[in-house]
């Protein structure tokens, strides 16, 4: 079932407030388990875990930027 706009604009903005803060402070405390790696070892950890959170949000985020396509047209 999909979701309506308004559930997508209200979980886009959870994800974005809460969600992704506490992704993110996750991914630096379990980087912080292992000893320090390599420089370019670690941006791409950091890189590849910042881009992979996207994938799942995709259908969640998906138009949420546009103007509500169910809602009725205020010029006519």
């Amino acid at each position: 079932m999909a979701m309506s706009y308004k559930a997508r604009r209200r979980w886009s903005l959870f994800v974005l407030l809460v969600a992704l803060p506490v992704y993110i402070v996750g991914m630096v405390w379990v980087i912080s388990l292992f000893d320090r790696p390599p420089f370019w070892v670690e941006l791409v950890i950091y890189v590849g875990s910042g881009v992979i959170w996207a994938f799942p949000m995709k259908a969640v985020f998906k138009g949420v930027g546009q103007a509500d396509p169910d809602a009725k047209d205020p010029a006519g």
